[in-house]
């Protein structure tokens, strides 16, 4: 497969020319180990288009580490940056261990200035958590996000170890753990990836057991070039019809039970803000990667659109961060409806669908100018929402004349 728009097609220098500024890097993703105890099968790191994990190093070393923590600081302090976060990311970062995790952050936070504070996190599969482990993040103030994709049926069905083993009793055992004190304040949240074979409602629920803070639904990682399963061909469209579900049951209780992040952001957009996730909306997106080996990567999803696709060619030894935010590929999620296809442009829903997930757009022939694969689902997940949202809103008006 080819790369297309915009690594050929996006002149930066004339962006640049035009008064457009890029937005410095505000999250750093460190891939601190590159192999994983388990083997999704929807895993865009082992199971999809790229394969680049077999070259890198098992695990970060402290000369990367140091590396990156100097190239952050520089990058924050350069930018004036009150804050970054950094997340350790894997594979399965905990194969890293407790010990190791813990020098990576405090590693950032020595080289960052007084001025810039640093927010560490963590996104795991949940199932090497234990009490030590907990005690050693949470000591180093690092929160934790769990994978976890419904109940035991639906998550056994994709998360499986190389020996073909369901790996729910291990992830719940380390959640139940971290969802309690003394570790309930570092808990971030859960992620699940959607499956429209289970029952939605049952999904959500089985999630709620653990007061989650925040929940995240994402979309299986997919291209024009690789649908996604179960796609319907007949509205309504299977994916935004699971969603919408989840979010009637979410949205009608009389006391929020969590906050579920996409809806949360299609809300606000609706209402006429901005969006802090990469799913829907606008906002540049300043996020950044660096892998086990110091390679400077774009979002590390992009692997599901062909080898290489999240390559910069750029490292923490030889570059700084300002010359990944030239880069044509992270330069085009940065400059909103510039970056969207003329189909995407004449839709009434684009400033709240922003054309979806960056790497669901990817077509080989036109690469990433394109809409989403989930167009469908989207503009059915937003005009669902957003019917809900006008009838309460119009509600309150009546109520306050």
């Amino acid at each position: 497969m080819t790369a297309g728009w915009p690594v050929h097609g996006l002149d930066v220098g004339a962006l640049r020319e035009s008064g457009w500024r890029p937005t410095p890097f505000r999250q750093f993703v460190l891939k601190v180990a590159s192999r994983c105890n388990l083997s999704c099968d929807y895993c865009y790191m082992y199971h999809l288009a790229d394969r680049g994990w077999r070259s890198s190093p098992r695990m970060m070393s402290a000369v990367v580490v140091a590396k990156t923590a100097d190239r952050i600081a520089e990058h924050a302090a350069r930018h004036d940056l009150d804050q970054v976060s950094v997340i350790l990311h894997g594979g399965e970062p905990l194969l890293a261990g407790a010990d190791r995790l813990t020098a990576v952050v405090s590693t950032v936070r020595a080289a960052l200035s007084p001025r810039t504070r640093l927010s560490a996190g963590l996104q795991t599969n949940g199932t090497l958590l234990d009490g030590p482990t907990l005690d050693r993040l949470v000591g180093a103030d690092i929160r934790i996000a769990v994978s976890l994709d419904g109940t035991a049926d639906d998550h056994d069905r994709h998360r499986r170890d190389a020996s073909d083993r369901g790996s729910h009793a291990a992830t719940v055992a380390g959640l139940r753990l971290l969802a309690e004190e003394p570790y309930r304040d570092h808990f971030a949240g859960l992620l699940a990836v959607v499956d429209v074979t289970n029952d939605p409602v049952d999904t959500y629920e089985s999630m709620l057991e653990f007061r989650p803070p925040t929940v995240d639904f994402l979309l299986p990682h997919a291209t024009w070039a690789s649908p996604p399963d179960n796609r319907d061909t007949h509205p309504p469209p299977a994916h935004g019809r699971w969603l919408a579900t989840v979010f009637d049951r979410w949205y009608d209780v009389p006391l929020r039970e969590t906050r579920v992040r996409l809806f949360s952001e299609i809300i606000h957009l609706i209402l006429g803000g901005n969006s802090h996730s990469d799913q829907v909306g606008l906002s540049p997106a300043a996020t950044i990667v660096v892998n086990t080996d110091g390679a400077v990567e774009q979002i590390d999803t992009l692997r599901v659109a062909y080898a290489g696709a999240s390559s910069t060619a750029l490292t923490v030894f030889a570059n700084d961060f300002d010359e990944s935010l030239a880069h044509p590929a992270v330069a085009a999620r940065q400059i909103g409806l510039a970056a969207l296809s003329e189909e995407c442009l004449s839709c009434p829903l684009v400033r709240v669908c922003g054309g979806g997930h960056y790497a669901h757009r990817y077509r080989p022939d036109t690469g990433f100018r394109n809409p989403s694969v989930y167009c469908a689902d989207l503009a059915y997940l937003i005009r669902h929402i957003g019917e809900r949202v006008r009838r309460d809103v119009a509600r309150l008006r009546e109520r306050v004349r």
